[in-house]
């Protein structure tokens, strides 16, 4: 049995060749939404399963629960949530154990190296993974109000590539912003307060955003990423379903550029040109939905170049998409299409969700394969 995620959490529990999955729970740090997590936990229970799985991050209420369950009873085990993502893909495209390239998107879990991850390409199966690459370390200025405030997302990226300069360009979320608060937020930085490191795509999308649209806060999860899509949407002018379309309009918008660095330990992809370049098409007065597509077009190719990098070294030719970043149809459409251009073998969610609500299907996945 496993107990999901903090938010959108289901609970999974797994006999023979089936897996029953709960309804949603949408958020445990609601008192409502915890008490049906809990009843619903206590209902399987009573099926006697041997293995509890949970999520690594010691602060869920998933695993402080887990953690309180009698160990003698169960045997209790973690999974790093990312790695769940893609074993939870892999299960509902009905996928043997065997090595894929994962790549896993979304907005935090804790990885492996008790950091925050949230745009990782991992070479896993179900027993195990490698992080081979993922995008370059932020910090969360403030912790979660950083996600609450995404300016400041976009501030310290600007301050990485322009240092104190940046309070000097022409940008509108600039002239807005609270000098006096960013001085406390750059001292927080500085000294490691409070400032959590984060290789997250849904913070990368959060900092794009802001900085296009102009908007210092934000009233719900996901809000910024969803205003960008639908910009994205003003530069294409027929369905996003329709793949031709999609092709056209690669023809009119090339992505923004980027950086791959190789370390001895994997790859890192370093997305400070791209605000460069995002930068002096605002200051040029370039249209905003076609500044939306090319980064949209810019995270899809960098998909696509990372998983040829790793193809290249592995020899793996099967790529799994997954994490709630997905759920980005634009995003999605563009990935399948240059991926496929370049003859990957690609699996995504279709019947389940890309977010953390098929998370529990994935740690059943693991701790099937993990534990004796």
């Amino acid at each position: 049995m496993s107990l999901g995620s903090q938010t959108k959490n289901t609970v999974c529990f797994a006999k023979g060749e089936f897996a029953y999955i709960s309804t949603v729970h949408p958020d445990l740090n609601n008192p409502k939404d915890l008490s049906i997590f809990e009843k619903t936990v206590k209902y399987f229970l009573k099926k006697n399963p041997k293995i509890i799985t949970y999520d690594l991050h010691p602060e869920y209420q998933t695993t402080k629960y887990a953690l309180q369950l009698h160990a003698t009873r169960y045997t209790l085990y973690a999974t790093q949530h990312h790695h769940a993502h893609i074993a939870s893909c892999m299960i509902e495209n009905g996928l043997k154990n065997q090595k894929v390239i994962g790549v896993a998107f979304d907005g935090t879990g804790l990885g492996a190296n008790n950091t925050l991850w949230g745009a990782e390409f991992l070479l896993c199966d179900y027993r195990d993974f490698k992080r081979m690459a993922h995008l370059r370390e932020v910090p969360l200025l403030g912790g979660e109000n950083a996600i609450l405030e995404p300016w400041r997302l976009a501030a310290i990226w600007l301050y990485f590539i322009f240092k104190e300069n940046f309070l000097n360009l022409d940008l509108g979320l600039v002239r807005k912003m609270d000098k006096q608060k960013w001085r406390i937020l750059k001292s927080m930085y500085l000294s490691g307060v409070n400032a959590p490191l984060a290789s997250s795509m849904g913070r990368l999308f959060d900092a794009v955003a802001g900085l296009v649209l102009d908007i210092k806060k934000v009233r719900f999860e996901a809000e910024l990423a969803i205003e960008l899509e639908k910009l994205a949407t003003g530069f294409r002018h027929k369905d996003w379903r329709i793949r031709q379309e999609v092709w056209r309009n690669r023809l009119q918008a090339t992505g923004y550029n980027f950086k791959i660095i190789k370390k001895d330990d994997g790859y890192i992809l370093d997305p400070s040109l791209m605000f460069k370049e995002i930068i002096k098409d605002l200051q040029g007065k370039g249209a905003k939905e076609k500044i939306a597509y090319r980064f949209h077009l810019s995270v899809a190719e960098m998909i696509k170049m990372m998983c040829k990098a790793l193809k290249k070294k592995t020899k793996i030719n099967t790529v799994i998409l997954s994490g709630g970043v997905f759920q980005n149809k634009i995003l999605l459409s563009l990935s399948l299409d240059l991926l496929s251009e370049e003859k990957f073998r690609i699996y995504y969610h279709k019947r389940l969700p890309c977010s953390d609500a098929s998370l529990s299907l994935g740690q059943v996945a693991i701790a099937n394969y993990k534990t004796p």
